[in-house]
């Protein structure tokens, strides 16, 4: 089933770059990649799925809204693929069901699928890579051995992170303005269907009232963190994530947060010495979908350890991990800062550094009682491997952020190598260290 603006044949030029984009971050960012890449002479299009897709592309010339169904999706896809001659699929993320068979259908097709991500170091770095992200990576099939002698091919120091970002406030806003733009004007959408469990306008309000709370949640996060740092306890602490994030659902063996922690606060009432404490850190993004403080009491109280327990709404983790002891995850990305730390880490699900050199693979109790250390040399190796390959400078959100990542992502786009055969030959181009963007 196709719609609007399908029809103009192919492009004339059969050795040009068409660039086919479905869904990507909240806010202005796929719009100002399609800019720069027709700057490059390539040919752009963008699928939208609801209104929030079409409110942040400004070239209506170049957008096909989508109205079918999901069954009917494959068959527009691959009719959308052959009129308009795509040599190249750009997506946010590879596992939302759109996503995930549009990918299958253009490997298959011989397309070139660019994959965008938050950065597995984030905050400060976004991540580009082919094929697939996450759990889909070509990283989770990569030795820190073959990651040694990529880098042979470079001399570059390993970079280090700015001192702030300021990308975090313009998150939240795109996204709350993104599901109202869904939740009020999605009329010509009436096929459409959420990737995620809660309906619309409940996404909506959730932003909302993170944005409206969070002078209070501020609050309630420094008294929190002011009473672990000054308690004179031994820490350890336990990293969530967003339940409906992709990781999460896809690469891990939970489905529910509860799940996670119900198996953390098990292994570390059984195996912690009694004079231990269990910090317990919400995702920075977290809006009160799931009842975390409740479950986490309730959880506490049935393993008889109620009073070493701790909860901590966002907030930065480097405060709180300059003292830890040792962390656990599902398979955070927040997991890399643990481990450029030295501190040791265990986690439970399909993750790209998840790597024998550097993660822990004891039993929950036995990693609480006495946690191997990670092998902090090949865990710089496998950091500095990221930084010049995956990894890209800036942000989605803030202004500046894209500014930073629009001078090496398009480029790497239009290579014929992907990051990781660009080091390994010699043609990557050299980062630069970060500079603090606002």
């Amino acid at each position: 089933m196709l719609h609007d603006g399908l029809h103009t044949g192919l492009h004339s030029k059969q050795d040009n770059r068409v660039f086919l984009c479905l869904q990507g971050p909240h806010g202005p960012f796929f719009h100002q990649l399609a800019k720069m890449l027709r700057r490059a002479g390539a040919t752009v299009w963008r699928v939208g799925f609801n209104a929030g897709d079409r409110a942040f592309w400004f070239d209506a010339k170049s957008y096909i809204p989508y109205r079918g169904t999901v069954e009917e999706w494959p068959e527009t896809l691959d009719a959308l693929i052959a009129e308009k001659g795509v040599t190249d699929l750009v997506l946010y993320g590879d596992t939302r069901a759109i996503h995930a068979d549009a990918v299958k259908r253009a490997k298959a097709a011989g397309l070139t699928v660019h994959v965008f991500e938050e950065g597995y170091l984030r905050p400060f770095w976004v991540t580009y890579e082919r094929g697939g992200a996450n759990g889909h990576s070509r990283l989770m099939d990569l030795t820190v051995a073959d990651m040694r002698t990529a880098l042979a091919q470079s001399d570059m120091d390993s970079h280090l992170p700015p001192a702030r970002w300021g990308d975090m406030r313009q998150h939240v806003f795109y996204g709350a303005l993104y599901h109202w733009f869904v939740m009020f004007r999605n009329g010509d959408y009436r096929n459409f269907r959420r990737h995620r469990e809660l309906p619309v306008s409940r996404e909506f309000y959730l932003y909302l009232n993170r944005l409206l709370m969070t002078p209070w949640q501020m609050l309630e996060r420094n008294i929190a963190t002011f009473r672990i740092r000054n308690g004179g306890f031994p820490y350890h602490v336990a990293l969530l994530q967003l339940e409906h994030d992709s990781s999460f659902q896809e690469h891990s063996p939970f489905s529910r947060m509860t799940e996670f922690l119900q198996v953390t606060i098990d292994g570390f009432a059984k195996g912690a010495p009694g004079h231990h404490h269990l910090v317990i850190k919400a995702h920075p993004l977290e809006n009160g979908r799931v009842p975390l403080k409740r479950e986490i009491q309730r959880i506490a109280r049935e393993a008889g350890v109620e009073d070493r327990i701790h909860f901590v709404r966002g907030g930065k983790l480097a405060r709180l991990l300059n003292e830890a002891r040792s962390a656990v995850t599902v398979n955070s990305t927040a997991g890399q800062q643990v481990l450029w730390r030295g501190i040791p880490l265990k986690v439970f699900g399909a993750a790209v550094y998840n790597k024998p050199e550097f993660v822990s693979d004891q039993p929950v109790a036995e990693f609480f009682a006495a946690a191997k250390r990670p092998d902090l040399p090949a865990y710089r190796d496998y950091r500095r491997f990221l930084l010049e390959t995956s990894q890209l400078p800036g942000g989605f959100y803030s202004a500046g952020g894209r500014r930073q990542l629009m001078r090496h992502v398009v480029d790497m786009m239009l290579s014929r190598e992907d990051p990781y055969e660009a080091l390994a030959s010699g043609t990557a181009a050299p980062r630069q260290q970060l500079r603090i963007v606002n």
